[in-house]
């Protein structure tokens, strides 16, 4: 576990120090998915990256948290997909996922549902258990993927 978390904080400030670097040359563009909401940005592409912001479960037209983790999952992937396209990508381009749950007790559904989303190799993956999500959610998940050519 603590190998993991090593890993997913280098991880994570390799990848900060690459956005600092194009942000410092003027390569960072916001993606916006809808209103305005100001509370974050659904995902920052820089360079040939995208980097989105975590997604639950909730439904963009209703405003409502899908029902049981099997819907949250749908619905996050739905919410991933709609990000990734705005900003030039898609999910058959995601190259690191970090998927946050409620209870590590979905963590077997969440393989099975996981690999019906991917086409080929997997993206690489961490997967976490936290003590709560916003809204209550079950599921969170974020990624990084790469632009279409």
């Amino acid at each position: 576990m603590m190998k993991k978390l090593i890993l997913m904080l280098v991880v994570i400030a390799c990848a900060s120090s690459y956005v600092a670097a194009q942000t410092a040359t003027g390569k960072r563009r916001a993606v916006k998915t809808g209103p305005p909401n100001g509370l974050f940005t659904p995902a920052i592409v820089t360079g040939d990256l995208v980097f989105t912001s975590g997604q639950i479960g909730i439904d963009s037209k209703t405003g409502q948290l899908a029902e049981g983790f099997e819907g949250q999952f749908q619905q996050v992937f739905k919410n991933l997909t709609a990000v990734l396209d705005a900003s030039g990508s898609s999910i058959d381009h995601v190259v690191k996922a970090t998927v946050f749950l409620a209870d590590m007790n979905d963590y077997n559904t969440l393989n099975e549902l996981y690999k019906k989303q991917f086409k080929g190799d997997p993206p690489a993956r961490t997967t976490v258990q936290v003590a709560r999500l916003p809204r209550d959610a079950k599921i969170e998940i974020e990624v990084i993927a790469v632009t279409k050519p």
